[in-house]
């Protein structure tokens, strides 16, 4: 029995990760939005609207290289989502900062999951969200171990 759950779980993880990528990659590149990708997107994410945030801490957040990660703000600062400053303190330092398009772009993404954990929770008791809270920091745990 319990091992049939487990196959039941894994089975269930992997048909779940492929269908809120296809879901976000649909709910999240819109009109408005077309000119990027669902990985420009979650860079957005990673740069967030607070501080600016230089080269490495974006790629750091993201499991990326530096060098990978420029590419990719190439393109974003070409279309207009960002903006790159040199410290003027240490002027290897970049910093990375959102101009309005791409701050809408991280507000449409956020409402995205912000609906998703919405409808995920929406029937769910304190203890159950709790639990389920505890499950997913657990996989988290896992993912980012390696093992």
């Amino acid at each position: 029995m319990m091992r049939t759950k487990k196959r039941s779980m894994s089975e269930l993880l992997a048909g779940l990760f492929n269908h809120v990528m296809d879901m976000e990659a649909k709910a999240v590149i819109t009109e408005e939005f077309n000119d990027i990708t669902n990985n420009d997107m979650h860079i957005i994410e990673a740069i967030g609207v607070s501080e600016p945030r230089n080269m490495s801490a974006i790629a750091h957040k993201l499991s990326v290289t530096v060098s990978t990660l420029t590419t990719n703000m190439n393109g974003l600062e070409k279309k207009g989502y960002i903006v790159r400053e040199r410290s003027r303190e240490d002027k290897r330092v970049v910093y990375v900062l959102l101009t309005d398009k791409g701050k809408r772009a991280f507000y449409h993404h956020r409402d995205f999951h912000k609906k998703m954990i919405k409808a995920i929770v929406k029937e769910l008791s304190e203890e159950e969200t709790e639990i389920l809270y505890r499950c997913l920091s657990n996989l988290t745990s896992f993912l980012e171990s390696g093992d």
